[in-house]
């Protein structure tokens, strides 16, 4: 690709300086930063070396150095910060979650379509070496009929009541930080689920702290999945076959290693990630491939209708669990 787009970040928290360190080691084009903060956008734009730092997020918006925007501000802005991007004009890159709900999803989607232009949810796990290998691995039938997963994403993060992940206004909890790492890769393997089991265990601000689900799928499959705020687990993962199995060591929905496993135990192969940086440069790629090809629903790999798909799979199992955020 000759014609590489021009990239603007909304928002300099984590996951913004992540994401953006990975572009930079990767040679993509970042023109401009955003912030409400004048100070926090300069701050931004001198580490990573970019040409132009906005104080608010309407100046990154109407940028004519802009081609698509990275939108990284708390979950309960994403619906709002996306659709105003794509109404002047840019592509967009959604932080996951991509929204509150599916009908904050839909109107990403719908703005997207009514402005030619690609909504994409930054799902960075979909786009990394390992996962490619894994869908070459059972579109060949290495694994037999796949009938399960089983995955976990867990961490010890901040007990503090005002810490974000706790915060019930800004969609803290399990479910949207962790929680849809797993139930997005049940997605991956088997589509929709059919039936949605659900339990979990609250904070006291209302947050659900951890989070058990079960799927059932029309061909008879089922995924299993765990999510934590509270306790590190081991971030592993499995997907099994009738004739074998694949192990993802942790953190699997990292750059990481797996090995694709006979039903006797023998190890029948290895894979290694080698990946520069943390790996969110994929994402990026694919959504410029995309942009390139005149693909605007999102492609095969996460059309923007499959992320609407997940959103309501989450409005789901918060149904099945009693949780609600402020505002709905």
């Amino acid at each position: 690709m000759t014609d590489r787009l021009r990239w603007g970040i909304l928002a300099t928290g984590g996951i913004a300086r992540l994401f953006t360190a990975d572009l930079k080691l990767a040679g993509f084009d970042v023109r401009a930063v955003g912030s409400r903060s004048a100070a926090s956008a300069a701050a931004f734009a001198e580490e990573f070396g970019i040409p132009t730092a906005h104080a608010g997020y309407d100046a990154l918006f109407a940028d004519p150095e802009v081609d698509v925007v990275y939108v990284a501000t708390p979950h309960p802005l994403h619906a709002e910060n996306a659709v105003a991007a794509l109404e002047a004009g840019k592509h967009v890159l959604v932080e996951k979650p991509f929204a509150l709900n599916r009908a904050e999803a839909e109107r990403i989607r719908d703005a997207a379509q009514a402005n030619g232009r690609l909504a994409l949810e930054a799902m960075w796990t979909r786009y990394l070496p390992h996962m490619v290998r894994i869908r070459e691995l059972i579109a060949a039938g290495a694994l037999g009929e796949v009938r399960s997963l089983i995955a976990d994403h867990t961490q010890l993060l901040s007990d503090d009541p005002a810490h974000r992940v706790n915060a019930l206004e800004l969609g803290g909890g399990a479910l949207l930080d962790l929680g849809i790492y797993p139930i997005s890769f049940a997605w991956d393997l088997f589509g929709e689920p059919a039936a949605i089991r659900a339990s979990a265990v609250f904070k006291a601000t209302g947050a659900d702290a951890q989070l058990a689900t079960i799927f059932q799928y029309p061909g008879g499959q089922t995924a299993t999945t765990y999510s934590a705020s509270d306790t590190q687990g081991p971030n592993r993962a499995a997907i099994i076959g009738t004739v074998a199995r694949i192990e993802l060591d942790e953190v699997w929905y990292a750059p990481t290693t797996f090995r694709l496993i006979a039903a006797d135990g023998s190890v029948l192969e290895t894979f290694e990630s080698r990946v520069e940086g943390r790996g969110m440069q994929y994402q990026a790629a694919a959504l410029e491939a995309l942009v390139a090809d005149g693909r605007l629903d999102g492609g095969e790999l996460l059309s923007t209708a499959e992320t609407v798909g997940i959103m309501g799979t989450l409005d789901a199992i918060r149904a099945e669990i009693g949780l609600r955020y402020p505002g709905e």
